[in-house]
């Protein structure tokens, strides 16, 4: 059976992850075109790199044998924290990463700084309801016709918030990309 860990994203997993998220939503079954074309248009790297910025556990790479095989991308929304998307990659679909991994985040970000966790779901994925279900997410409502016109469903579990304070959103700003352009050039 292959050794699962977790880690957080570097900068130079960006590429691979920035890929392997852009092939799960263009070959989602659950989800519109139009859905695509703008998760696809908002999760740029540039997204990634801002995610990153943040806490780099918010890109979160499950691996098998310490290869890469799936990942979390999340994002501090409000107090809470928000599941963007959460997959295995095709060449790991076999193993156990997706349990793994539901584990692995709730573990890390509980008795943190998020009153919980939350994610939408369309209501006929099936296999991402059972798995949340399994891990203690509630679905707490339907969302009609909540993102381009499409039904979803508010799935969240509570955290236990321990630290002070909370962030402030994805957008970092001028001031944050600045510091994100020095780091890279000194290599920090």
């Amino acid at each position: 059976m292959a050794e699962m860990t977790i880690r957080a994203a570097t900068p130079g997993d960006v590429p691979l992850i920035h890929a392997e998220l852009m092939d799960v939503i263009a070959t989602s079954p659950h989800y519109s075109d139009r859905f695509k074309a703008h998760e696809m248009g908002r999760l740029n790297k540039t997204f990634l790199h801002n995610l990153m910025a943040i806490d780099p556990w918010h890109i979160m790479i499950m691996c098998a044998d310490g290869v890469p095989g799936g990942a979390m991308v999340s994002g501090p929304e409000c107090g809470a924290v928000f599941r963007y998307w959460s997959w295995v990659f095709p060449s790991h679909r076999q193993t156990k990463l997706g349990m793994f991994g539901m584990r692995a985040f709730d573990e890390h970000w509980d008795k943190k700084r998020f009153h919980k966790a939350f994610t939408f779901v369309r209501p006929e994925n099936e296999v991402a309801r059972m798995l949340l279900k399994r891990y203690g997410y509630k679905e707490t409502a339907l969302l009609e016709q909540h993102i381009f016109g499409q039904d979803y469903l508010l799935i969240e579990k509570f955290y236990t918030k321990e630290e002070e304070g909370y962030d402030s959103g994805v957008n970092i700003g001028r001031l944050g990309r600045l510091k994100n352009r020095l780091k890279g050039l000194v290599g920090a």
